[in-house]
């Protein structure tokens, strides 16, 4: 947890995977930290803690953020979903499947970020992505061990029933 000389806090009052949270937290102290942390929603990974990598992609409102990148008092007044918010989402239980299908997941650090990223523009997709689009979304997610084309192939497939 990071401090910050003179011990300044702020009360977090959030809605996080549906349900409602109230924290005092350093005024410093990323959203990622924030989930880990003091939530213990361990499936937003940290990578780089730079905003590049992407594994610590979670929604803020509806919208992929990088959770390293925001700080916890940034979020409060919002609805956070992180992968564990993720269990019952139709979108994410098809992409699970195509990911195992298409081979889209080896090591599995990256997975949560990616997952989140695509549903989010699976939700707001109303067709099936093109593979553009879908290239275009994961842009932000890296993965060291797939090449992307089954974590792409997955998306797509479970993109076909959007819109249907």
């Amino acid at each position: 947890m990071n401090e910050i000389p003179g011990g300044s806090e702020v009360d977090v009052r959030a809605t996080v995977n549906g349900a409602a949270v109230h924290r005092t937290v350093p005024a410093r102290l990323s959203l990622a930290d924030f989930l880990r942390d003091h939530l213990r929603l361990t499936g937003t990974h940290l990578g780089c803690e730079q905003g590049v990598c992407g594994a610590c992609t979670v929604m803020v409102d509806g919208r992929s953020v990088r959770a390293c990148l925001m700080l916890a008092a940034q979020a409060d007044g919002s609805e956070v979903t992180t992968v564990e918010g993720l269990e019952d989402n139709e979108h994410a239980a098809r992409l699970r499947g195509a990911l195992s299908r298409h081979h889209g997941l080896q090591c599995g650090f990256c997975t949560p970020g990616i997952v989140v990223a695509a549903c989010e523009l699976l939700g707001r997709c109303t067709q099936p992505p093109a593979e553009d689009e879908v290239r275009e979304t994961l842009s932000g997610n890296i993965c060291r061990c797939t090449g992307y084309t089954g974590i792409v192939d997955a998306v797509l497939e479970a993109g076909q029933s959007v819109g249907s």
